[in-house]
């Protein structure tokens, strides 16, 4: 078969999954769906049990940070080292907004996100004329510049101090006002719109469009050369999450009532990072197991050594080197060597980057 030939089949598979590919590919993910559906809430239910409330909802809340990573290393194949920075961005939006324009929550809300979104298609068209290591270190670049800029416009963010004194407002729903004042409401309302994030996270994934970014992932120069825009595309990936990381640092800046510096700052980008490895990059289960993971051990490790970050990083180094699908992957080992059915991967849970598919029976 000729390059031609192969980059038709390419083109035409990808194009499939858009038209009744997709219709089919998204029957058999509903019916997968229910188990791990109720997976979900059951794990909405008893995580305010295992762990601080608090806690429970900073997992929700860097889940959806982790989320938005996913889309764009996990199936967009970019690893970024500069989500802090619409994390941030957006935390101080919604701190500024809430202190001085007693702002409600849903426009907060979408004041965040408009700001991740926007921050990330300008610092993401600049990005993505680069790739690999110079794709990372532009990310980077950009995050230490924001996090200077913060640090040293102590009138508008407070500096090291931070910004403090941001009120927590009330869920308005028409003439229903929802006090989120208790830490238990405030993680249900988070773990609610996580589930929110969730859903529109896979549809975005199962959708064409995602289907486009997955084949950039594995072969950007084919896709150019079957007629995708590559670096358009990479641009709307980019965008995409710098908005939902802005949705997350809106939660996160309400969480304590205060937006320390350290949300801008290159180790929140790290701590997401972190999370999407150990939990499984490719799947969109993975940056909550990753999420999970890294808040659970840092909460219990912490009270009883102060070098904590040391278990943290051992960790992520035996992931690398021994699970590269990380969490996902030992559950799904476990579920294989307990005798367990073997799924077929659905749609929005791709092969982490660099690990070959397993061929079919008969293939």
């Amino acid at each position: 078969m000729g390059v031609a030939e192969e980059d038709a089949g390419f083109a035409s598979g990808v194009r499939a999954c858009g038209g009744l590919g997709a219709f089919e590919a998204q029957s058999r993910s509903m019916k997968g769906a229910l188990p791990r559906l109720v997976l979900l809430l059951a794990a909405i239910v008893a995580l305010p049990l295992a762990v601080r409330p608090v806690v429970a909802s900073e997992i929700w809340i860097f889940a959806i940070a982790g989320m938005a990573l996913n889309l764009i290393f996990g199936y967009t194949g970019m690893l970024s080292f500069g989500q802090a920075t619409f994390f941030g961005l957006a935390a101080y939006t919604a701190g500024l907004m809430m202190i001085h324009w007693h702002a409600p929550l849903l426009v907060v809300l979408a004041a965040g996100t408009l700001v991740g979104a926007l921050a990330a298609a300008a610092i993401g068209y600049v990005c993505i004329q680069r790739v690999g290591t110079y794709f990372i270190m532009l990310t980077f670049g950009f995050n230490q510049m924001f996090f200077f800029i913060a640090y040293k416009w102590t009138s508008l963010t407070g500096g090291d101090d931070g910004l403090p004194g941001i009120p927590r407002p009330p869920l308005a729903l028409g003439p229903l006002a929802i006090r989120l004042d208790s830490s238990l409401r405030y993680y249900i309302f988070v773990a609610i719109v996580f589930v929110v994030a969730f859903y529109a996270m896979k549809r975005i994934v199962d959708s064409p469009l995602g289907v486009i970014f997955q084949s950039i992932r594995e072969n950007p120069v084919r896709a150019a050369a079957v007629g995708y825009d590559v670096k358009r595309y990479k641009w709307i990936a980019f965008t995409i999450a710098g908005g939902f990381t802005g949705f997350a640092g809106v939660l996160y800046s309400m969480m304590f009532g205060i937006v320390p510096l350290e949300s801008i700052s290159w180790i929140i980008s790290g701590d997401i990072v972190f999370m999407v490895l150990i939990g499984g990059i490719g799947n969109l289960y993975g940056p909550l197991l990753g999420a999970a993971a890294f808040k659970w051990l840092s909460e219990a490790i912490s009270v009883v050594w102060e070098r904590w970050p040391l278990i943290l990083g051992v960790a992520l180094v035996l992931v690398v080197l021994f699970l590269r699908g990380g969490l996902v992957e030992a559950f799904t080992r476990l579920r294989d060597a307990a005798g367990g059915p073997r799924a077929k991967r659905e749609p929005g849970e791709t092969l982490p980057v660099g690990i070959a598919a397993e061929p079919e029976a008969g293939s």
